[in-house]
């Protein structure tokens, strides 16, 4: 059975030289140690991380999941591979597309990123056509609106000794023979009658 080889990087630091304030028979004090675990690559693939480690500035030891997945998908070899291909200020923004497509490969393994992309793609294009029918029916009732504002004008300029009652009985009579449902005269309420009538006698 082979035996693991993880090792964790020791760092002495020699102290400083005994001030002239302490005493002269006093032990001098311990050095202090710094320990650098390894990188999250290098504890799971069990080997030394070394000083001049290439997965050490992208692998921190806090967030393994992170090298377990590119590792699933693509293997240390070829991630250590493609890291010595390219040069170092490309090498954060191609670890972190490999740990998108690692992802997206293990929630979909024929399509990974391509199907997410086309599925995205689907949902815009549905949108972009249910947009446009709602651009196209605002059109319409803005059209239909603006008709029966003239014919509303021209019923006036028609008759305009009648009274505002008589007026307001033709127009009822003019709304079945324009053929305008009556969910879409929504907007002409009581109130709405009022105010038109009072703009277009004063």
């Amino acid at each position: 059975m082979e035996c693991s080889d993880i090792t964790a990087t020791t760092i002495t630091c020699s102290p400083l030289s005994p001030s002239s304030s302490s005493p002269p028979n006093s032990p001098p004090p311990p050095p202090h140690v710094v320990v650098v675990s390894p990188c999250a690559a290098c504890k799971i693939l069990r080997r030394r991380c070394t000083e001049k480690c290439v997965l050490a500035p992208y692998f921190p030891p806090n967030d393994p999941i992170k090298f377990t997945t590119a590792h699933r998908v693509f293997g240390a070899s070829n991630i250590i591979k493609f890291l010595q291909e390219l040069p170092e200020f490309q090498r954060a923004d191609m670890v972190s597309s490999m740990v998108y497509e690692a992802n997206a490969r293990l929630r979909d393994p024929v399509y990974g990123c391509a199907g997410a992309i086309c599925q995205l793609q689907k949902q815009v294009n549905e949108l972009k056509v249910q947009l446009a029918k709602e651009k196209a029916k605002i059109v319409n009732m803005q059209f239909e609106q603006a008709n029966l504002m003239d014919l509303i004008c021209m019923d006036m300029t028609q008759s305009p000794q009648t009274s505002p009652q008589q007026s307001l009985d033709s127009f009822t009579n003019i709304i079945p023979q324009y053929g305008t449902s009556q969910s879409n005269m929504s907007y002409l309420d009581d109130s709405n009658f009022g105010s038109i009538w009072e703009t277009l006698w004063t």
